[in-house]
This record gives structure tokens, C-alpha cells and sequence, in this order.
């Protein structure tokens, strides 16, 4: 089976150390951090990235690590289906790391490994466009299973599913385990755990919205402590 014109990996004995270690990324890196996909507004035929900043101080919500986004616009409604147009039109994606981000992580990140040409790279394997009935085994990975491939960091910014669908990969780390970088199908935003270096320079990269996280911090929608949450 091809995935994105690549094989999909077989032998998961190179996942045996995250396999297994809990939270969203693996516990044992020096720092992480969160990057917060954006919201984009139209304008004319551009697509206009709003940040999460630039939303909660909209919406008289306060800007901080741990907000979400369902606090921050004031409505549930807001995830998947209502906009705040003119404010924004389309909503962060979920599960996925837009494109145009994981364009401006890849030099940072190639920058602090030594194995940028062989990185690994999961999608999970729930997604309705793989092909059914396929005998290729799944690996689970922190409690989901991917199906694995292997290439150059920059397999991160390539559309993993079948057109029109679009899906990046849901997991990835370089061969010498010196990062990872996790979007979760059910987040909005992406974790990423990595030397101290690494993860200053995420926090001053200009065209990103990252915010330092930690292991002990909620990654769900009840982690925004500031902004109240509404029911569902």
C-alpha cells in the first residue's frame, strides 16, 4: 500500500519508545510548546490568517497559553459550522496542520536535528479515505493507531489523502528522536516537545502563534480556566 506515493512502514521497532509514553507528546523532552493554527478571514480571493489573539481580544476573551477556542468566541457553534464574519470565515483546522504552517516549522526544525532526510511520520488510520479492508497493520502510538511512513522533514507540509481531501501527518519525529511533533484529530492546535533551543526559537518565530506548554497541561476544551467555557 502507497500512502502519498510512499510505502507504508511495516516494522514499528523504531516507534518503541513513544509507543507507549503517555500524554499528547512523549514526556521526555527539555520544553514544548503550542502552536495555534489559524483562522482565516477572505478577502477577495486571498485567505487572511487571523490569530487566536486577534480573536479572543475581539470577543473581550483573554489571550493565554492554555485558551480554546470554543472559549475564546463565546460559542460552540463556532468550531465546526457559525463564523464571526467580518472577523473570520473559516475556523482553525482540526486535526490537521494547515500547510503554510508546517512550511515555516520545517526550516526551524531541520535546524535542530541531525537526521532531517529520514523523520517518520504517522496518519491515523480512523481517516474514512484509507482504503478498506487492506491487510497492512496499524502501530498504536500514545493510545491511536497511525499507519507509518518515512521521508525528509518536509513530508510534513505534504497532503497525505486522496484530492480533494487534505491531510497532513498526524505525528512525526526525526530518526535521532531530538523532537516530535504531534496534531491530534481532535485539536486544533499542535504540540511540539524539543530541546530548550528548539522550542525559543518556535516562541520567536514572527509568523507563528506558539505559546510554551508543559506535560501537565490540559489539552481539552475545559483547559481554559480564564475564558468560561459554554455548554455544548
Amino acid at each position: 500500500m502507497l500512502v502519498a506515493g510512499r510505502p507504508v512502514e511495516t516494522d514499528p521497532s523504531a516507534t518503541a519508545w513513544i509507543a507507549d509514553a503517555g500524554w499528547l507528546v512523549p514526556p521526555v523532552f527539555a520544553a514544548y510548546a503550542r502552536v495555534l493554527h489559524p483562522a482565516i478571514r477572505y478577502a477577495g480571493d486571498d485567505d487572511v490568517e487571523v490569530s487566536w489573539a486577534e480573536v479572543a481580544d475581539a470577543n473581550a476573551a483573554l489571550p493565554h497559553p492554555l485558551m480554546q477556542w470554543p472559549a475564546i468566541t463565546g460559542g460552540w457553534e463556532f468550531v465546526h459550522e457559525d463564523d464571526q464574519s467580518p472577523l473570520w470565515d473559516d475556523s482553525p483546522a482540526e486535526g490537521h496542520l494547515p500547510v503554510l504552517v508546517a512550511e515555516r516549522l520545517l526550516p526551524l526544525l531541520r535546524r535542530h536535528t541531525a537526521t532531517p532526510d529520514d523523520c517518520w511520520f504517522g496518519v491515523w488510520a480512523g481517516f474514512g479515505w484509507h482504503s478498506q479492508g487492506m491487510d497492512v497493520a496499524e502501530t498504536v502510538l500514545l493510545g491511536r493507531e497511525y499507519r507509518l511512513l518515512r521521508g525528509p522533514v518536509e513530508l510534513a507540509a505534504t497532503n497525505l489523502a486522496p484530492e480533494p481531501s487534505e491531510q497532513s501527518a498526524n505525528i512525526w519525529w526525526p530518526a535521532d528522536r531530538a523532537w516530535c511533533v504531534v496534531t491530534d484529530v481532535d485539536l486544533m492546535s499542535t504540540y511540539v516537545g524539543g530541546s530548550a533551543a528548539c522550542i525559543e526559537d518556535l516562541l520567536a518565530a514572527p509568523e507563528l502563534e506558539v505559546a510554551r506548554s508543559a506535560v501537565a497541561d490540559r489539552v481539552d476544551a475545559g483547559a481554559d480556566a480564564l475564558n468560561p467555557v459554554p455548554p455544548r
